[in-house]
């Protein structure tokens, strides 16, 4: 049965007892998980992967089905699920689990997936999406906040936060907390203050990698690499950086289609772009095609699945990819 974010709450106390959330935004999922389930479980929550649950199928069957007199409801959590795990799923489900909810969490499942069909067309499995932040959501986020920690802070401001959030809410959520900190100690809050808050030296090399790589500037691009060593999760910032940038490129592409003055386009498009990427933005849009951006958007969501799977080895794919896409580089200024 399919629902949509807001009805979750309205089925965790149903006999209802597996669910499956999926979707790119996993911020999301962890801000409803930590929210409603667990909360309710304590510590009485067991976390797998895929691969350890299938391959200790029988230690989770009996940890579903014989309980003690002592044992509580229980939650199971079982992340980066896909298709392979869906016979273990079935099998439980028609055995009629009791007293414990099982949670699948997935990144991505294509329509065609036995696991998606199977949990949307049964009346007992709740199958829920997580779509992207969009800028509307994002700004939801900052505004609730800032009202209930009595925060005042200038519209300019709350654009600059959504902006180096990169789309993603536990950035926005980091970022607000560095603001809540500054704000017991000084009553006023000016552009320059958020500016200072929220301008990371990482994220600006990150930032930066993205754009001078969109250029296809290979020796700016090159620097940075060499001058930086980023560790898995940053790896997995500058694919959200990536996806986000190319997402904007991807829309300012199609409006470009219906107004064909690219100045009208860039100032009213949200959120807004900041006076000193404009000229950046405006040699990027002259550097990819609709198709193209397509193609990059589809390889960095593949890389990401693949760069959480090979966590070793996360910057050798990373690095791949980045100088691959340099090969076939005109600007290399």
């Amino acid at each position: 049965m399919i629902i949509k974010n807001f009805e979750i709450n309205n089925h965790i106390n149903s006999e209802k007892n597996f669910f499956l959330f999926y979707g790119i935004n996993s911020g999301f999922i962890d801000e409803t998980i930590n929210k409603y389930f667990k909360p309710n479980y304590l510590e009485n929550i067991v976390i797998y992967d895929e691969t350890d649950a299938i391959s200790n199928e029988n230690l989770i069957t009996e940890s579903v089905f014989n309980k003690s007199l002592f044992d509580e409801k229980k939650l199971i959590i079982i992340n980066r699920v896909t298709d392979k795990i869906f016979f273990l799923i079935k099998k439980l489900f028609e055995n009629n689990v009791k007293d414990t909810k099982i949670l699948l969490r997935s990144n991505k499942l294509e329509k065609k997936s036995k696991l998606r069909n199977f949990f949307e067309k049964e009346k007992n499995l709740i199958i829920c999406a997580f779509y992207e932040d969009n800028y509307q959501s994002l700004l939801s986020i900052v505004q609730k906040t800032l009202k209930e920690k009595k925060i005042n802070i200038s519209n300019k401001s709350i654009d600059l936060i959504i902006e180096r959030s990169n789309g993603n809410r536990i950035n926005i959520k980091n970022e607000l907390g560095k603001i809540e900190l500054y704000a017991k100690n000084n009553k006023e809050i000016s552009l320059e203050n958020i500016i200072k808050l929220t301008n990371l030296g990482n994220n600006y090399d990150i930032s930066e990698l993205v754009d001078q790589n969109l250029l296809k500037n290979k020796k700016k691009t090159i620097k940075i690499l060499n001058e930086n060593n980023l560790n898995i999760e940053e790896n997995i910032l500058i694919l959200k950086t990536y996806l986000n940038k190319l997402k904007r490129l991807k829309k300012l592409k199609n409006d470009l289609k219906k107004n064909k003055n690219v100045d009208q386009v860039l100032s009213s498009t949200r959120p807004p772009i900041f006076w000193k990427d404009l000229i950046l933005i405006k040699q990027q849009l002259g550097t990819w095609s609709i198709a193209e951006i397509k193609i990059l958007i589809n390889k960095i969501n593949d890389l990401e699945l693949i760069i959480k799977k090979n966590n070793q080895i996360s910057d050798w794919l990373l690095n791949n990819f980045i100088l691959e896409s340099l090969l076939t580089a005109n600007n290399t200024a």
